[in-house]
């Protein structure tokens, strides 16, 4: 087997390298660097990218990158795996989503080499990640005290992202197009194939999350022959197409009455908004039949602040149809 170049260092078959992009320094001088772990299986492969704090606040899928390396689960047999597990140094410091600036790294690509703090970090993803593999998984959670249910989200009219996803097997799979100016948009140009897994809250730890994350990119990098075995799913896999929110209608204190995760009704009984003087209180239904794939967890909301996420299969739109 011949030796293969990542970012300008040469990887041997059975080989673990650990290599550092220099991104910038902090005013102290301080220089910030981005570290990258690769591990080259004894047999050729595809190349596997695994990517977490892209925005600093999410910690669950740092800890599902750190723990995949920790167990030796990057060691596959066939293949290499490349891991980053912060790319946002700054935001991890920080305890902040975005850069120092207040841009997003995620809609700064494919970024610019003398251009903004976040729009460098992307420039360097584009240049020194995208051309070296051919999937990847990109972790995140969700954002402002809000919680995802463990989801995969791709363009589902692609067929490859269609069998990426299928093959990780998370509890839910969401129909999501690509956002302007992000990594999943700009590795697609490149004919590269990333999806994003999304489980648990920022700045807070969601075992469930985390290990679904791990047992999904197992189950993935068994599929793609990387490894020869990997966990059976928990859960049936269910296709969202569509998705609405339920907000509420005046500010209050929030309390919900379902859980992440769980089927709810059309006018089903969702959570009760009071104020904190005991002069009223008002219950919050659900606007449609669907999954709760997201759920709000801060109880201080102002009015039209997201309350659910409610994710809608085909059989939650025939069910919809029919009330």
């Amino acid at each position: 087997m011949k030796e293969v170049s990542i970012v300008g260092h040469g990887i041997r078959s059975g080989e673990f390298k650990e290599i550092n992009i220099n991104i910038a320094r902090l005013p102290s001088r301080t220089l910030i660097e981005t570290p990258i772990y690769v591990y080259r299986g004894v047999e050729d492969g595809p190349v596997l990218a695994l990517t977490a704090g892209m925005h600093g606040d999410e910690i669950n899928g740092m800890e599902i990158v750190r723990r995949i390396i920790d167990q030796g689960l990057n060691r596959v047999t066939r293949g290499t795996v490349l891991c980053m597990p912060v790319i946002n140094v700054y935001g991890f410091l920080n305890y902040s989503r975005e850069v120092p600036d207040g841009k997003d790294i995620n809609r700064s690509f494919p970024g610019s080499k003398h251009g903004s703090l976040a729009a460098r970090v992307a420039y360097h993803m584009t240049h020194d990640i995208l051309p070296f593999i051919d999937y990847g998984i990109d972790f995140h959670t969700g954002g402002a005290s809000r919680t995802n249910y463990p989801q995969v989200r791709c363009m589902m009219k692609e067929e490859i992202n269609v069998e990426l996803a299928q093959a990780f097997h998370a509890p839910f799979t969401i129909d999501s197009p690509f956002r302007p100016h992000s990594l999943r948009l700009t590795a697609s140009k490149k004919n590269k194939h990333i999806i994003v897994y999304e489980g648990g809250e920022s700045l807070r730890f969601d075992q469930y999350a985390i290990q679904e994350g791990i047992n999904g990119t197992l189950r993935l990098m068994k599929h793609l022959n990387m490894i020869d075995e990997a966990p059976k799913p928990r859960e049936e896999n269910k296709i969202i197409w569509s998705s609405t929110w339920a907000r509420a209608h005046t500010a209050g204190l929030f309390q919900s009455e379902v859980e992440c995760g769980a089927l709810i009704k059309k006018n089903q009984l969702v959570g009760t908004l009071t104020d904190p003087f005991g002069e009223f209180k008002e219950q919050v239904k659900s606007p449609s039949t669907g999954y709760v794939v997201g759920l709000n967890n801060n109880p201080v909301v102002n009015a039209g602040d997201a309350l659910l996420h409610i994710g809608l299969d085909n059989v939650c739109k025939i069910d919809a149809q029919d009330d």
